[in-house]
């Protein structure tokens, strides 16, 4: 097993026009000798640059690709009248780059969290051979509130959603520095590497922020929830789940349903929190060469 993070191919950043109204920035590191595709989906407040130490790992064996969101880092930023930001449009904006990207979904997996893992969902139910496994974690496929952040809950409606927003693009510095450590303990905090830092503070400026992006996904998250636990017996993608024990922004529990739910494998990483691929990116590369490789 390699798990060289120093022997890499070079990676590429540009731009991808994958629709009429989005043009997604993305990094791609291609591999020689690929033995499958990994497509990594970030959350909230990040950026594709999340990604990059693990990328960098797998990238000896496997073609990586990530992107950012439509309302995060360098991608477009329609307005809300034009695109709605919600989980199904974020879907189809996964759609639309896997078909442009000319990326093979026979050999693709995909890895996602928070909100990047019900699009994959969502998406998964419109075309089941979009991938050959989705991991997802620390996410809410469910309309499950007692499992959630308090500011989470508050952005599922008006009027409170329009406080909390108000709060998230006001106080930007505050969530950049505390957002990926709530629930641990002090001597459970990482570093994270400078550029991603600053990658999210340059990405949050415009007419639409990030903190606006996830307003919207937000508004009709409840409906896309509903949606997907109505249909999710169609869900014919293998499916692994994968939690922070010390999640406190979306409780394990929620995983542990939904894993029960769909009869998919379950791991709960003792002593991580809401972003473990952070926390232990060697851990979370090692996890995905040993699901690709079994």
């Amino acid at each position: 097993m390699n798990t060289n993070f120093t022997t890499s191919p070079k990676m590429e950043i540009g731009e991808l026009q994958v629709n009429s109204d989005i043009k997604l920035r993305h990094m791609v590191y291609r591999s020689a000798h690929s033995k499958a595709t990994v497509l990594f989906l970030h959350g909230f407040p990040e950026t594709m640059y999340a990604w990059m130490p693990i990328a960098e790992s797998l990238s000896s064996d496997y073609e990586v690709h990530a992107f950012d969101w439509p309302g995060y880092g360098q991608s477009s930023r329609p307005s809300a009248d034009r695109f709605s930001y919600a989980p199904k449009d974020y879907a189809r904006v996964l759609q639309d780059y896997i078909q442009t990207s000319g990326i093979d979904s026979s050999k693709l997996v995909i890895y996602a969290t928070d909100i990047g893992a019900l699009p994959a969902l969502l998406a998964a139910l419109e075309q089941p051979h979009i991938a050959k496994e989705i991991i997802v974690g620390d996410f809410a496929p469910f309309n499950r509130p007692q499992y959630m952040y308090e500011s989470l809950k508050a952005l599922k409606s008006k009027p409170s959603s329009d406080a909390v927003r108000a709060a998230f693009n006001q106080n930007r510095d505050e969530i950049l520095a505390s957002a990926f450590f709530r629930g641990l303990p002090a001597e459970e905090h990482y570093s994270l590497p400078q550029e991603f830092r600053d990658d999210i503070a340059k990405g949050w400026n415009g007419d639409i922020t990030p903190a606006d992006a996830l307003y919207h996904y937000y508004s009709h998250f409840t409906r896309d929830q509903d949606y997907f636990e109505a249909n999710m017996p169609k869900l014919k993608v293998p499916v692994k789940v994968v939690w922070g024990e010390k999640d406190i922004i979306i409780k394990k529990e929620m995983g542990v349903e939904f894993a029960e739910c769909i009869q998919a494998k379950l791991t709960i990483l003792p002593n991580r929190g809401h972003y473990p691929h952070l926390q232990a990116p060697k851990q979370t590369a090692d996890e995905i060469r040993a699901e690709i490789d079994c």
